[in-house]
């Protein structure tokens, strides 16, 4: 699977923060931004398996991720 990772650096922190949109703006973070993209794919993964032994979807039912050209 792939998803889409908004990730920045916070001042205030000192730590790359990152989110996931299509799983409800799921967030972690790390020191470099390698640590903060592995934190990222193990909470995807811990998501994905709450969300298979809940029975939910992985996003509402309103939700969607569009590309916006500005």
């Amino acid at each position: 699977m792939v998803y889409k990772v908004l990730i920045e650096w916070d001042d205030d922190s000192r730590l790359w923060v990152t989110r996931v949109p299509e799983l409800n703006d799921l967030s972690t973070f790390g020191a470099t931004e390698e640590e903060a993209l592995q934190m990222t794919k193990d909470a995807i993964l811990g998501y994905l398996e709450a969300v298979k032994q809940v029975g939910e979807r992985e996003t509402g039912s309103n939700s969607r991720i569009l590309e916006l050209t500005v």
